[in-house]
């Protein structure tokens, strides 16, 4: 049998560069072979600048997400938006704006199909409690995925910051899964990511093939500070979604001013 290979699948660093170096670290600890990322590199945390030059350097593919497509767009009136956005340089603004939306592979006879939020776009938002024709439209074939590959089996993603995997048992050997979020994780305030491992390219559907979710411990106190220090809009909201994991959306509202 061939060798294993072993993927990271990372996703919503949204600026939090010491989060991302906790996994870049755990995933060079495992012996992981290819990193995938799933978009929302900026936005909400305070390096921005510096995970994208990191993620350049550290993933094989990188994808296009919500906040990427956000914070590329100068005309928003949303303060945090314009404060990352001045903070990018214009080649890393055009990196952005070029990186694909999906990728495909086979991996242990399997079809991976990943992206940022769902088949049907960057902003449409499905849930692990999303009706099953919801869910099972995250297996069809659209404009955003392409038509030039076949349903796949296996599908990942991340946008809602919620970590799960999921089975389908109707249609048989489908598999749903959330890798959850490096930088601003919203069910439990840890790093969190998945490593996919099965034979790649292989078409040997009883080759061996796992999913596992890792989280990590990071130094959160150190990423609040920093986001105080260089005068971050929103950082007391930011700080209560890294310390208790609430959506700043259902925190009270003064928190989120500025």
């Amino acid at each position: 049998m061939r060798a294993l290979t072993r993927i990271a699948i990372i996703s919503d660093i949204h600026g939090n560069l010491t989060a991302l170096e906790a996994v870049l670290n755990d995933i060079r600890q495992r012996g992981v072979d290819r990193i995938i990322n799933l978009g929302d590199l900026d936005g909400k945390g305070p390096d921005g600048p510096e995970v994208i030059d990191r993620c350049r350097d550290a993933c094989d593919i990188n994808l296009f997400g919500n906040w990427d497509d956000l914070i590329t767009r100068p005309e928003s009136d949303n303060p945090l938006v314009q404060w990352h956005h001045a903070r990018l340089g214009e080649d890393q603004l055009a990196w952005l704006r070029d990186l694909p939306l999906s990728v495909d592979f086979r991996l242990s006879g399997r079809r991976i199909r990943l992206f940022h939020a769902s088949a049907q776009g960057i902003w449409h938002r499905v849930f692990p409690h999303s009706d099953r024709e919801t869910l099972l439209a995250m297996f069809e074939n659209t404009a955003l995925t392409g038509f030039d590959h076949p349903p796949p089996d296996v599908v990942g993603y991340g946008d809602i910051h919620h970590a799960f995997i999921m089975p389908f048992f109707i249609p048989k050997n489908k598999t749903l899964f959330n890798a959850g979020s490096v930088g601003n994780a919203l069910d439990e305030p840890r790093a969190t990511y998945v490593i996919l491992e099965g034979v790649w390219n292989g078409e040997d559907w009883d080759a061996p093939f796992g999913i596992e979710l890792v989280r990590l411990p990071y130094d959160v106190e150190s990423v609040i500070a920093r986001a105080r220090a260089l005068h971050m809009p929103q950082t007391d909201a930011l700080a209560v979604e890294l310390r208790q994991a609430i959506y700043r959306g259902m925190q009270k509202p003064s928190l989120n001013a500025g």
